[in-house]
């Protein structure tokens, strides 16, 4: 008996469907099933345009036979299909066939085996050239009671999902809402989470677990549904081990147990561990990527489940999404570790400290990749017993700047350790850093292998790394800004040196900030000939310093004069915990929203409110440093966006130095409320613009602005007169003092010459001389104290004070002892 025979006595066909050329076949009989049957012989061509052979094959393209058969049992039979190509595995199906007009014509029963599907030439599945081959039969239609096919050969007893046109729409809903959700999530702990609340439509599993594959074991990533402790069998199993998971985990094919009877036959050396879960249905499913099976995901019923081909479809494309969202977790996971701990390299070891002084510090990476910079801090002994604060930003967000920034991080703290001044320091750098450009580039001349690590820039700490020369090429070399201070806690003095790097800002005990400008150069590794000059600012108790990069600055499209004032609206609203600190003053500005970071950035989760919390019980200047970051990175910052429309975001690095309070006020002696120093150089003539910005920030709340412009005029004055006068620098030192409403300024000028102003008469032509008449019309008091080899200038203005009568002074004030008059008075 021919098998040919056998097919045309129970009216069955046979076809034949190639990827590789996207040819469907058919013999005579399933060519007349689906009203394909060729009207010649020899390679006629039908009507529908299929080539028939003499023996009545029939060969068409997928659009042919796609035409003949119900869209919706078409896409029905395309995902059965992929499914016996994924498993396999026979598969079964029953698709109308229709006429070209649209209508049914019959119900035919199609069943199907990938054959050459599996494993590619690397020994991978993959997309390796196969073909389905099955058969075709019609059946009779069904009686109009029955709801639709069921399932052929599945066990009595067993409930089966009705295929119906309401199913496949909620089949699709819920692929569709499980990859969304599969694709959002970031950890391995929230896809397990994701999986565990998902509802299958029919079919929903109350027993998961997810298996990992660790050499020649398997390890539980998670489960669900489960006891704790219930995963203890399961840990470490040998991939040997006659179970499921263990079987699936090896071969890369699914298992399907539809009853514990399926169970004990298949598995009967570890029914017993199953058992005692009272499941009745079990699904094993390979979690495979790229080829590649990393695991394996157990899905458990409590109910009896037949696994028909759509349960089966259904459950296999959310092993394969659930592979994926595992793959991505566990890339980022590892991502974030690498980042973690880079960061915990890069950054000092120990929590920066300074006897005398508070200190702050946070790094928040912004961005995508490794989420490391460029930006740095550190804090640096110093061998004369002072301490070294230093900020940098090195150009770039990449991972050659975080290299090139622990490498000049290292240098710094090298030529600091032996005991070089500021600006030598930071000209050492310089010239450091552009010894790494070049080697650089050197390396990438030479080829691989060189890059940096070899050459002049690995250079001794004493000695110059790299020589003279540039910064290396322009379309290579890297720049960095620095910032350094040299600290001395005792008397709150600071040396700065600046190369190209925002300057300090200073909040006073009443919450005024004032930015306080410093000389500087430029950029290091751009000129090793650049000179640094250095700066001295004055911390008084209770003062706080804040040092940063420019992210803190110009993230959300903001300028230098935007992001600074941004700054201040939120430094000036915190409250500050200072000993004797005022309260801060009033704003226009809606104080920021509470932080809810812990200084990595916003939104970290988690216990980020509480670690909030706890950093404001153990002191205030850890809550500002939250809440400057909250206001660049937090919801607050989407109201300040600045002006300019590149909303770029970049690392931040930020230092927040506090001066603890002395003890030394008696109470009875003037404490200053606010105070600004600043020091002007013959050679920096420029420097007078900014003493006048300082004063008029220093006032900015003051009642009477006409008082604001004769102070400024007067400050200016009293500088240009040493500069022009003199051969030395200016020291100008302006204090606030009293209460608000009633408040003192005074503003001192000191320089190192002994010659006393004195009031003239000049004449109508005359270019100098008039420089007392005004402190004598816009001035409360004004006078000059001699002070060691030189002179002090002075003037005072009360607040709402009658400027045409001197302020009241303090009684308690000596007088002068040159000359036996009130200070209060003009004393020539």
């Amino acid at each position: 008996m021919r098998t040919e025979d056998v097919l045309t006595a129970v009216g069955t066909g046979v076809w034949r469907w190639e990827n590789t050329t996207g040819t469907v076949t058919l013999d005579a009989r399933a060519a007349r099933l689906l009203g394909l049957a060729g009207e010649g012989a020899g390679g006629a061509t039908g009507a529908a345009g299929e080539a028939a052979d003499a023996d009545g094959t029939v060969t068409v393209g997928e659009a042919a036979a796609r035409s003949r058969l119900h869209l919706t049992d078409f896409l029905e039979l395309q995902s059965i299909a992929t499914l016996a190509v994924t498993e396999r595995t026979l598969a079964e199906a029953l698709v109308r066939v229709v006429a070209p007009d649209g209508s049914v014509v019959r119900t035919v029963r199609v069943r199907m085996r990938a054959v050459g599907a599996g494993r590619g030439p690397d020994g991978k599945t993959g997309p390796a050239p196969f073909h389905v081959i099955g058969l075709m039969s019609e059946i009779p239609d069904p009686p109009p009671s029955s709801s639709g096919p069921s399932a052929p050969g599945a066990p009595a007893g067993i409930s089966r999902t009705r295929v119906t046109g309401d199913w496949r729409r909620s089949r699709e809903a819920f692929l569709l809402d499980a990859g969304r959700a599969l694709a959002e999530a970031r950890s391995t702990a929230e896809v397990l989470r994701v999986v565990a609340g998902l509802s299958m439509p029919g079919f929903t599993p109350d027993g998961l677990a997810v298996f990992g594959v660790e050499g020649e074991r398997l390890s539980v990533i998670g489960h669900h549904g489960h006891a704790p402790g219930d995963e203890g069998p399961f840990v470490d199993m040998l991939l040997e081990t006659d179970y499921p998971a263990a079987r699936v985990a090896r071969t890369g094919r699914a298992v399907y147990l539809p009853t514990p009877d399926d169970y004990r036959r298949r598995f009967p050396t570890t029914w017993p561990l199953a058992s005692s879960f009272g499941r009745q249905s079990w699904a094993f499913l390979p979690l495979t990527v790229a080829g590649r099976t990393i695991g394996a995901w157990l899905a458990a019923f409590s109910h009896p489940v037949a696994f028909t081909p759509d349960e089966r479809s259904v459950l296999s494309t959310v092993a394969r999404m659930l592979a994926q969202a595992l793959e991505r977790a566990s890339l980022h996971e590892s991502e974030r570790e690498l980042t973690d701990g880079l960061q915990r390299a890069l950054r000092p070891a120990e929590k920066p400290g300074m006897e005398g002084m508070e200190i702050a510090a946070r790094y928040v990476p912004t961005g995508g990749g490794l989420q490391v910079g460029g930006d740095w801090y550190d804090v640096i002994p110093l061998p004369s017993g002072r301490t070294a604060v230093v900020i940098g930003d090195v150009q770039g967000h990449d991972v050659r700047a975080a290299g090139i920034m622990s490498q000049l991080r290292i240098a710094l703290r090298a030529y600091a350790a032996e005991g070089h001044r500021p600006d030598a320091v930071l000209s050492r750098a310089s010239r450091f850093l552009g010894g790494l450009n070049r080697a650089e580039q050197a390396g990438r001349d030479t080829g691989p292998g060189s890059g940096y690590g070899t050459g002049p820039a690995y250079g001794t700490a004493a000695g110059d790394a790299g020589g003279d020369g540039d910064g290396g090429t322009a379309a290579e070399a890297r720049f960095a800004t620095c910032l350094y201070m040299e600290v001395d806690p005792r008397t709150g003095r600071l040396d700065v040196a600046r190369a190209g790097h925002p300057d300090p800002a200073v909040r006073m005990p009443d919450g005024t900030v004032l930015v306080r400008p410093t000389e500087g150069g430029l950029p290091l590794g751009v000129d090793p000939d650049t000179v640094y000059p250095t700066s001295q600012l004055l911390l008084q108790p209770g003062e706080t310093l804040l040092a940063c990069t420019d992210g803190l600055i110009e993230t959300g499209g903001h300028d230098l004069e935007s992001g600074w004032e941004r700054l201040r609206e939120v430094w000036a609203a915190q409250p500050d915990d200072a000993p004797g600190a005022a309260a801060p003053l009033p704003t226009t500005v809606p104080p920021p929203e509470r932080t809810t970071g812990t200084g990595k950035g916003a939104g970290s989760g988690g216990d980020a409110e509480a670690g909030t919390a706890g950093r404001e019980r153990a002191g205030g200047l850890e809550a500002l440093a939250d809440a400057l970051v909250q206001a660049v990175h937090g919801p607050s910052s989407h109201h300040r966006t600045g002006p300019l429309a590149d909303r770029r975001e970049d690392d931040i690095a930020l230092l927040l130095l506090r001066r603890k309070g002395d003890g030394t006020y008696d109470g009875t002696a003037r404490t200053p409320g606010r105070r600004t120093v600043l020091t002007v150089a013959q050679a920096a003539p420029d420097r007078i613009a900014s003493a006048r910005h300082q004063l008029e920030y220093l006032m900015h709340d003051w009642k009477d602005e006409g008082q604001i412009h004769g102070a400024v005029l007067m400050l200016s004055e009293m500088l240009t007169n040493v500069l022009v006068h003199t051969d030395g620098d200016a020291l100008a030192v302006a204090e606030i003092s009293g209460e608000r409403g009633a408040r003192l300024l005074r503003v001192e000028v000191a320089d190192h010459s002994d010659e006393l102003p004195h009031l003239r008469t000049p004449g109508e032509m005359a270019s100098s001389g008039r420089g007392l008449i005004l402190m004598e019309s816009l001035a409360g008091a004004w006078g000059v104290d001699p002070v060691g080899d030189g002179k002090s200038i002075w003037f005072e203005i009360r607040e709402n004070a009658d400027t045409d009568t001197p302020a009241d002074t303090d009684p308690d004030r000596d007088p002068d002892p040159d000359t036996g008059a009130d200070a209060g008075t003009v004393a020539v």
